[in-house]
């Protein structure tokens, strides 16, 4: 009985007859040939049946093909370096074939869809190539995420999905009912995550966060993934020193084990390949001093409006875009307004209206994909802190004793994986990097 491969591995099968267990992507009718581009999950490969190679019953059913169509198909590999296909140069010379069920009408045509047609069928248009390409550069950035972390000491704590307080913000909450309490969806696990590292010095929490952001931009989303490194006895400096290898070793995986999905994506990997230490680092006033050159130089009467800022707020997309352009690699921003940041960022040194905070905005307009800081230390301006937000103290009183039983100066930061898969795989939009998107006005499927 032929081996059962997945097509991933079919180049390692020359000459041998195998098994290929998956769903027509296209069929190509050429009178006493039959192509079919099938998939598998792992790959695409071009199965060849020749009418006078198979029993009538086979060709016919291969005739009857439509897409999407599941099927197991037989047959003996082939090298051929025109052969399309991912990986390509590898066909599969066909012997026999059994059809699974034959699809009717399916929805998505190869052809020009409206978007929220698409997201209305998004249990369907994760199968395209391009989706199915993206989700896969996802899978591997989040292995990479793992295993540098996990390689460098840190210990993956997982953290509360529902919680009683906000971290980012009160206006951006998901409210619930807890048995008659309020409580919130995690907007951030960086907190829990504070307590953490006392016990274990490194770590980091994995999962998805959620915002209430009635926000309808390319970068945003409801629900979203990230990863939250947060280490003991560490200072701005050496956080930033941390988030530059850690961002080029997930880029430089994902060149190594994801250049044909790349590919295929369109994706020009030349920006990339620049993705490796040391980034630059500017302060957020050289960074207003930019913008404020980049509105004297412009013709663009829009731009100029856009770029507009006062110091003390923090930057938009129009900013960050405007800012990456002068760079070939992510480049730190660091110093923010106090005002701009959350309620935990320790302040500068003499300058108490500047947080020991940084974003790692990428290259190429896409903007923030990280943001991070130095925490508070000391218990009494964490107090402080607290009032001056507005926060209760009794939801946060755990986290005040954080501070009255061997603080230490600490720092971590966030990293969101949409962002960043849109920027290694070159997209316009967040909605492609997560199978199933929430957004302002989408909740289904």
């Amino acid at each position: 009985m032929p081996k059962i491969i997945r097509i991933q591995d079919i180049a390692q099968h020359v000459g041998e007859e195998v098994t290929l267990q998956g769903w027509l992507y296209h069929r190509t009718d050429k009178g006493k040939l039959q192509f079919l581009r099938v998939r598998d999950g792992t790959g695409y490969a071009q199965c060849v049946v020749f009418k006078k190679d198979v029993s009538p019953e086979v060709f016919e059913a291969a005739r009857s093909l439509t897409q999407e169509s599941s099927l197991i198909v037989t047959g003996t590999v082939r090298q051929d370096a025109r052969a399309p296909g991912l990986p390509g140069g590898h066909e599969l010379s066909v012997t026999g074939l059994q059809v699974l069920q034959v699809a009717q009408d399916y929805p998505i045509q190869p052809k020009e869809h409206g978007v929220e047609f698409l997201m209305d069928h998004r249990h369907l248009w994760i199968r395209s190539q391009r989706q199915w390409a993206v989700l896969r550069v996802r899978a591997t950035v989040i292995r990479a995420i793992r295993d540098w972390l996990d390689d460098h000491g840190f210990v993956n704590l997982d953290t509360p999905i529902l919680t009683p307080a906000a971290c980012e913000g009160t206006t951006t909450l998901f409210e619930t009912d807890y048995f008659g309490t309020p409580a919130y969806l995690a907007q951030s696990g960086q907190l829990y995550n504070e307590a953490n590292i006392y016990a274990f010095g490194r770590v980091y929490c994995f999962g998805p966060t959620f915002r209430a952001e009635k926000s309808k931009t390319r970068r945003h989303l409801t629900e979203f993934w990230m990863v939250e490194p947060e280490a003991a006895f560490c200072d701005l400096d050496q956080l930033m020193e941390i988030e530059e290898q850690f961002v080029s070793y997930i880029v430089q995986t994902c060149l190594r084990e994801r250049a044909q999905e790349l590919a295929l994506l369109g994706r020009d990997t030349g920006h990339l390949e620049k993705v490796v230490p040391p980034f630059p680092r500017i302060s957020y006033d050289e960074a207003l001093e930019m913008l404020g050159e980049i509105r004297e130089q412009t013709d663009d009467e829009e731009l100029k409006g856009l770029l507009e800022i006062e110091w003390g707020e923090d930057f938009g997309s129009p900013h960050e875009t405007e800012l990456t352009k002068r760079f070939e690699k992510p480049v730190f921003v660091y110093g923010y307004p106090t005002r701009a940041k959350a309620f935990y960022m320790e302040p500068w040194p003499g300058r108490p209206e500047v947080s020991k905070s940084v974003d790692l905005l990428a290259p190429e307009g896409y903007g923030e994909i990280i943001g991070g800081s130095e925490r508070i230390s000391d218990p009494d301006l964490l107090l402080e802190r607290l009032r001056e937000w507005g926060l209760p103290r009794e939801a946060f009183e755990w986290y005040i004793d954080l501070r009255r039983y061997g603080s230490v100066p600490h720092s971590g930061f966030g990293l969101g994986i949409e962002r960043t898969v849109t920027w290694i795989c070159g997209l316009d939009h967040l909605r492609e990097t997560i199978p199933f998107p929430r957004m302002l006005k989408r909740v289904y499927p």
